[in-house]
């Protein structure tokens, strides 16, 4: 097992984007403007190996978020035991800055569904999310960031709006917030609200990490636009309006860009990076001394 050593404890208020193996050695070479680093957990929990060696090469250098797509936080059944064991033993050695989740499910049974899918806010799944996550971060020892989705339908059963859910759950459990920006925009879009409004009614103060993708555009059976959450090509203009909007809100933020699907060339992503850095830097420039 390798030693966990680094002190990048805290992820800065700065551009991050998730790592891909094919881009390690551009990142050694070319840091600027990232500052930190995302990785999906389940891609690191094995016991060794390249992955595991390029992980503590660049964990010497960037801070880590770790981030989680497949504990179903919002699933019927109980968490999986093995995965949580897998996950606590993959953070107590890189003692990441962060960890999140997603706010779906993604299990039944003993299924693995290759999606995370939404979950009507009602009572009783807030109470199943918080017992989820309160066993999650008693497990691993440690505060979870938990990340609103991106939706393509409404629950008729739903008694609570996704903003205030979340709050509940934050003041619940502990846990903070993963604000990612283009689901607001897709699941406005799919379901006819403002995303303006969302970000209005959305806890801020609770937000530990901005996440920002790209999305295809389609339509729905009657012609209506229906956007897709496909991390898989660069933020379209909106969205990076939105995200000006809610800084303007919250302030400086970790900024990450995401882009898992179709993966460009290292000098696309940092470009992307660049450009959060522009938009992070306006509103440090727009702080009164």
């Amino acid at each position: 097992m390798l030693d966990a050593r680094h002190a990048h404890t805290v992820l800065p208020n700065a551009p991050g984007v998730g790592y891909k193996p094919q881009h390690f050695s551009e990142i050694l070479q070319d840091v600027r403007p990232v500052e930190w680093l995302e990785i999906h957990a389940e891609n690191y929990m094995g016991d060794g190996g390249r992955p595991l060696a390029q992980l503590r090469a660049l964990s010497e250098r960037f801070a880590i978020s770790v981030h989680g797509v497949g504990l179903s936080i919002g699933g019927e059944s109980p968490l999986d035991a093995d995965h949580l064991a897998r996950l606590k033993h993959l953070c107590d050695w890189l003692q990441p800055a962060s960890f999140s989740e997603h706010l779906a499910w993604s299990t039944h049974d003993s299924h693995f569904l290759n999606d995370l899918l939404p979950l009507p806010y009602t009572d009783a799944t807030l109470t199943r999310i918080c017992d989820h996550i309160d066993q999650l971060q008693e497990v691993i020892g440690r505060k979870m960031l938990l990340e609103n989705p991106s939706s393509y339908l409404a629950f008729d059963e739903s008694t609570w709006e996704e903003p205030a859910f979340l709050d509940e759950v934050a003041r619940r459990t502990g846990c903070g917030l993963l604000l990612d920006v283009n689901n607001v925009f897709v699941s406005a879009t799919n379901l006819g609200f403002s995303p303006q409004a969302y970000i209005d009614a959305y806890p801020l103060d609770r937000v530990g990490e901005i996440h920002l993708g790209g999305h295809d555009e389609d339509e729905d059976d009657h012609g209506a636009p229906l956007l897709i959450d496909s991390h898989g090509r660069e933020v379209v203009d909106p969205v990076w309006a939105l995200l000006d909007y809610t800084l303007e809100r919250s302030g400086p933020r970790p900024l990450l860009i995401e882009w898992d699907t179709d993966v460009p060339d290292w000098p696309v992503l940092a470009d992307e990076a660049r450009r959060a850095e522009t938009a992070l830097a306006r509103m440090t420039e727009a702080v009164p001394a």
